[in-house]
Order: structure tokens, then C-alpha cells, then sequence
């Protein structure tokens, strides 16, 4: 019998050497609607993870419990070992884990560069105290601050927007200043929830270019998309969600020719 792993497993695969984010029993419900019903996956270090599965599955309610926008009911979770259950989104990102939006937030009266600076972390200049007692360390902060965005804006080829203002884009250049904005936090895992919704092919290659040059140096990435041709050309492996809960994790080929993920996110055959 082969020491290969398998291409495809019943329920999530836990056993990973480096795990960057490990999510145990995660359950979460409104009122009588069961959102995640003890969810469990794990992300490897250096994976791009994909996460489907059909409308309602819970993915967007899962990423929220992972990223602290939720709290949830019974679980955990875990980023570099370090429990992060139940912690406001702010520590959790201290971990170093940033996520996106499926609808990117507008920040209203800032230019695209403006907003690209809410990204870094931990900066000096929030502190009160620190305006008075060490302005040379909040300038010095801002500057590079300042620089750093130029330099994320010109990676990700939009820095010719950059006094345009934020209200004035459209949903794929969002899309992209978003993404943009992620990377000044310098994140270890970067969660990503459909961010090809609603966006041109045009911009979708681009999208999908950036996050696998992102990857490649370094970034650790999980996905949640509806797009099958990009996820599935993108992301290995590929964590199937049906009614709050992993169905089955594995290859893209064997996630795509599976009964069970065809019959729950595809509608089963003639559908």
C-alpha cells in the first residue's frame, strides 16, 4: 500500500506538518439556524486553501468566527498555535491574520492612498501619548508608512490612482487597493473572501496573478470563492462546506469529480 496521501478525504485532513491556522468544532447559530455546526479544517503553511461549497454552507459566518467579527457558540480557534477564540478582530490580526471583504469597504472622503494607510499595523501615531513624547518616532513611522504604500500600490499597479478618491473606484479596483491594503500588515495568512465576485475577467486574471505572486513569496492563503475555474486553478487543496460543516478535502481533480460535492454544491446530475 502506497505512503502517499490521499487525494481526497472524508471530512477535513488535520493531519498537516505546519499548520498555520487550525479551527476545531467551530458552531455558531441565529436564533434557530444552525450557521457552522462544529466546523473543523486546518491550513497549512505556504497552502493556497480553497473554501466552497453551496449558498448557505457557512463560509462567510466561518471566516467570521475565525477573524473575530463573531464569537463563537462552542469551538476554537488557533493561528501559530496561539488560541485566538473569541478575540476582537485587532488581536487576531497581532497573530497575523488579515482577511478581506466579499463587499470592500468604502472609506468615505480619503484618496486611495489615504485608505492604503489604515492597513499597517501597531502604528505609533494611535498612540495619544506618543504624538507628545515621541514625535520623531511617529514621523519616522509615517514615513515609511507613506513609502511602503507607494511601493504595495506600484506592486499591485495602481498607483496611478492613488489621489484619486476611494468612493470613485470601481468593484474591481477595490478589489485590488483592498488586497493592497492586506499586504502593509504584513500578514502570515491572508483570508480572502470572494474576491473575484463581481469583477471583469480582465481584472479576475490580474486578481489571480497577484495572489499566486503573493503566495510565492511566502504568503499563506485561504480562499473563499464561487468562481470554480479560478478557484480550482488556483487553490490545492480545495475544503468542500455543505450545511456548516467540511464535507470532504482534497485535490481540485477530486473535489471536482466527487458525487457528494457534485450532489451538494452542483445540484447533483441534470441540475
Amino acid at each position: 500500500m502506497s505512503d502517499a496521501a490521499p487525494d481526497l478525504y472524508d471530512g477535513p485532513n488535520l493531519d498537516k506538518e505546519d499548520i498555520v491556522l487550525r479551527v476545531d468544532e467551530l458552531r455558531k447559530t441565529f436564533g434557530g439556524l444552525v450557521a457552522t455546526d462544529d466546523a473543523s479544517f486546518a491550513v497549512e503553511r505556504g497552502s493556497v486553501t480553497g473554501l466552497i461549497g453551496p449558498n448557505g454552507a457557512g463560509k462567510s459566518t466561518l471566516f467570521n468566527l475565525i477573524s473575530g467579527f463573531y464569537e463563537p457558540d462552542a469551538g476554537h480557534v488557533s493561528v501559530n498555535g496561539v488560541d485566538v477564540t473569541g478575540a476582537p478582530p485587532h488581536e487576531v490580526a497581532d497573530e497575523g491574520l488579515i482577511r478581506t471583504f466579499q463587499t470592500p469597504r468604502k472609506l468615505e472622503g480619503m484618496t486611495v492612498r489615504e485608505a492604503m494607510l489604515v492597513g499597517p499595523q501597531r502604528q505609533p501615531g494611535e498612540s495619544f501619548v506618543k504624538l507628545f513624547t515621541s514625535p520623531g518616532e511617529v514621523e519616522a513611522a509615517e514615513t515609511r508608512n507613506i513609502e511602503d504604500a507607494q511601493r504595495m500600490l506600484e506592486q499591485f499597479e495602481i498607483d496611478h490612482l492613488a489621489t484619486q478618491p476611494a468612493t470613485d473606484l470601481s468593484g474591481g479596483q477595490l478589489k485590488l487597493v483592498e488586497l493592497a491594503r492586506a499586504m502593509l500588515a504584513e500578514p502570515e495568512l491572508l483570508m480572502l473572501d470572494e474576491p473575484v465576485a463581481g469583477v471583469n475577467p480582465t481584472l479576475a486574471n490580474k486578481l489571480r496573478d497577484h495572489i499566486a505572486r503573493l503566495n510565492e513569496d511566502g504568503v499563506t492563503l485561504c480562499i473563499i470563492e464561487h468562481d470554480m475555474e479560478f478557484i480550482m486553478n488556483l487553490a490545492d487543496p480545495i475544503i468542500v462546506l455543505d450545511q456548516g460543516s467540511v464535507l470532504v478535502e482534497g485535490t481540485p481533480e477530486a473535489v471536482r469529480s466527487d458525487d457528494r460535492v457534485i450532489d451538494a454544491y452542483l445540484g447533483g446530475p441534470g441540475e
